[in-house]
């Protein structure tokens, strides 16, 4: 079933949780470094012990403003928090400090690109701060769980959008939009494999053209990009699919399983008056000044649409070239580094957005973990354009590179890899091509024109690959043409 040329639409709203990197948790001065022994990193305040007063931690409300800048939200002041009653094992409290009436961004928004309309505004209707719970673990406790309270009072943003989305891709599309943003601002790592960034999704459908909105569900803690994707799409057709069999959608929360992409029911939907929201009555209203909001916009860096605009009009890319390059704050570092090397804007793209990427890939590997720097990278290129190589062996020797952490001059040298560009080299080539091969000849001076790719390849041949392939195919139409 085609859950895009059907009846149906959906309506997708994301719960985009976080983690800041602080070096300390929101309300304790316990580290927040990340693969610490369990329940090394969590003291009195994280656990609630009676008697402990939390204390907010300044960066926390920084990083928050900061975000909120970047999404032309409101920055509100005073800002309050609030404590979110509920029981998990995890939770020692039996409460959470969140925020619920004036959270400290509202009414943000961001552009993203989707494939159907081009760019789009996505709404962005809070972002709130709040304490992150322990973690319980199954694997390794046979008819028991284990409880790590490490994460414990780790400060969280969650990041709650409109429901302006209306496909899976356009859902993958906002989310690293979000994990573009906070990466370029540096208020997180946004490192979804070890739960930096989460995501819950929210999904309903109805038919084409109504206005009221279906039942949602919403699927909890997701941590991947395609994951999202995958969860999104298969919560479309489950729901169009009850529907259109004359059942109902039950509002619940539901977990993705990857392994077989199916989602799955975890409990019922609570609703805020669930949690039992009150003020916090150890923290009181935080006052936020005009001059720390006017100081912490004039600190911005350049942001990834700013980036995209200024790699366009200063390295004449293309749309699409400078969106890729300027997606991830490294990727855009190392590409500028890269341009400082050979001064070829254009070639450096097509090489990071290339083969560069296609190495990443293939590894499972980001910017920061490559095998060839941007100056190796650099002088490989600077190779090709001095005509020392052709493209084809500076794959070759890409490849070499990455392998071997050779630099390209060490690999030419060794490997004999020069390209041939003497002309009286290549004519001697030639030469005995044409006199090896005179029916071919023959054929081509009486109107067979794509002979002179058999010439090319001949020529090629003899020379191992290292003939100059432009000064070959001008020479040799030049010699047969006498």
């Amino acid at each position: 079933m085609s859950i895009f040329n059907s009846e149906w639409e959906a309506v997708i709203g994301l719960e985009v949780h976080v983690q800041l990197a602080t070096e300390s948790k929101i309300f304790s001065g316990s580290s927040t470094n990340f693969g610490a022994e369990p329940n090394t990193q969590a003291c009195n305040i994280d656990l609630g012990l009676p008697g402990v007063l939390p204390v907010l931690n300044k960066e926390v409300l920084n990083m928050a403003i900061k975000f909120g800048l970047a999404t032309n939200a409101r920055i509100n002041t005073p800002t309050t928090f609030a404590r979110k009653n509920y029981f998990y094992p995890d939770l020692p409290k039996g409460y959470q400090i969140s925020q619920l009436e004036s959270p400290i961004v509202e009414e943000g928004y961001l552009e993203i690109i989707t494939e159907q309309n081009g760019n789009k505004r996505i709404g962005i209707t809070r972002a709130h701060l709040e304490e992150d719970a322990g973690k319980s673990m199954h694997e390794d406790f046979e008819g028991m769980s284990g409880i790590d309270l490490n994460r414990a009072g780790t400060p969280l943003l969650e990041i709650v959008s409109e429901p302006d989305l209306r496909s899976p891709s356009e859902a993958v599309s906002y989310l690293k939009s979000i994990h573009s943003i906070i990466r370029y601002l540096e208020i997180s790592d946004g490192n979804m494999a070890e739960g930096s960034m989460r995501c819950d999704a929210n999904v309903s459908v109805r038919k084409k053209g109504e206005e009221i909105l279906g039942t949602r569900t919403e699927t909890k803690n997701v941590n991947s990009f395609r994951f999202v994707e995958k969860a999104i799409e298969f919560e479309i057709k489950r729901q169009i699919g009850l529907l259109e069999s004359g059942q109902e959608i039950v509002q619940e929360t539901r977990l993705y399983d990857s392994n077989a992409n199916v989602t799955r029911s975890m409990r019922s939907k609570e609703f805020a008056n669930d949690y039992r929201y009150f003020p916090e009555p150890d923290l009181l209203p935080v006052v936020i000044e005009q001059a720390l909001i006017n100081n912490i916009k004039d600190s911005m860096p350049e942001l990834p649409q700013e980036k995209k605009e200024r790699f366009i009009e200063e390295y004449d890319l293309t749309e699409y070239e400078s969106g890729i390059l300027s997606s991830d704050k490294d990727l855009a570092n190392f590409f500028e580094e890269l341009v400082k090397t050979t001064n070829k804007p254009k070639i450096s793209g097509n090489w990071v957005i290339g083969e560069l990427s296609a190495f990443l890939n293939k590894g499972n590997l980001n910017i920061q973990d490559s095998k060839v720097d941007a100056k190796n990278l650099g002088n490989l290129i600077l190779r090709i354009e001095d005509k020392t190589i052709s493209n084809k062996m500076a794959k070759e020797i890409f490849e070499e590179m990455w392998n071997s952490s050779k630099t390209p001059d060490e690999i030419i040298s060794s490997k004999g890899l020069q390209q041939v560009t003497d002309e009286k080299e290549i004519l001697a080539l030639i030469d005995k091509s044409i006199e090896e091969n005179p029916k071919q000849v023959e054929q081509f001076k009486s109107g067979k024109d794509k002979l002179l790719g058999f010439f090319v390849g001949q020529v090629m041949k003899s020379s191992q690959g290292k003939a100059n392939p432009q000064q070959v195919n001008e020479l040799i139409k030049k010699r047969l043409e006498e």
